[in-house]
């Protein structure tokens, strides 16, 4: 695939004598809304400290956006954690302004322009010059993913990114993250609910480590042989295969 934005060849890790990630190959297209769909345990958040450098493979090789990540190379993307790592004491407003500092952009007048711009993109701008620490959990989300996107990277990792927020918030996220996608950035997302994956232009259902499905949410469904499946159902139908040959 030409247009990749990350390439995973034979990837594997391991957590001691546990294998984490088992010989994963996968290719994930510019500017598409990837989704990693599995249940707690299958891989989605080590496979995600992978592609951004946190870990270090156990065999196998990463390649994004051609590199392989490194701390050299971060400016190239935004990573929201599944839990916010963020300074309590801090404002909103200090927070990403801390980070877009820390990913290089050392104009002041232009600093401040794109941080006023994310907060209000993540409807936080009455809430700007509040303590992280007074903050709901929902409205710490969206703090996080201010300081994941401050520096406009092409390429965006979200683990778990609508945990706890109201289905209002969830919406306004999806919107957002569709707009990026069309401007040409490319996410990859983690979940385990079927309502994000539905959102998702592709998806990889993971378990134990493993591929065990991938294709549109559309294209998953159709798999199963019923017009009426959903995505849940075209879960279980891969899991069922794949017991078949394990």
């Amino acid at each position: 695939m030409t247009n990749a934005a990350v390439a995973i060849d034979k990837l594997g890790f391991n957590y001691g004598k546990l294998r984490v990630i088992d010989d994963l190959s996968l290719e994930i297209p510019s500017g598409t809304s990837f989704g990693l769909l599995g249940p707690n345990g299958s891989g989605k958040t080590t496979l995600i400290r992978l592609l951004v450098g946190l870990l270090k493979p156990a065999g196998g090789s990463i390649r994004c956006l051609g590199k392989a990540p490194s701390p050299s190379n971060a400016k190239l993307r935004g990573y929201m954690p599944q839990l916010p790592s963020l300074y309590a004491e801090l404002t909103v407003k200090q927070n990403i302004d801390f980070f877009a500092r820390i990913y290089g952009m050392k104009d002041r007048k232009q600093r401040g322009a794109r941080v006023d711009k994310v907060i209000k993109l993540v409807d936080l701008w009455d809430k700007q010059k509040t303590q992280v620490m007074k903050l709901s959990g929902g409205m710490k989300q969206r703090v996080s993913m201010g300081c994941a996107i401050v520096h406009s990277p092409p390429l965006i990792f979200l683990d778990e990114p609508t945990v706890g927020l109201d289905p209002d918030v969830r919406a306004n996220f999806w919107e957002f993250f569709e707009n990026l996608t069309h401007a040409g950035t490319t996410l990859i997302i983690s979940s385990h609910t079927m309502d994000d994956a539905a959102h998702c232009q592709k998806l990889v259902f993971l378990r134990q480590g493993r591929v065990i499905a991938l294709g549109t949410p559309e294209e998953l469904r159709s798999a199963t042989g019923s017009k009426d499946a959903s995505l849940e159902d075209a879960f279980l139908y891969f899991i069922r295969r794949s017991e078949e040959y394990i």
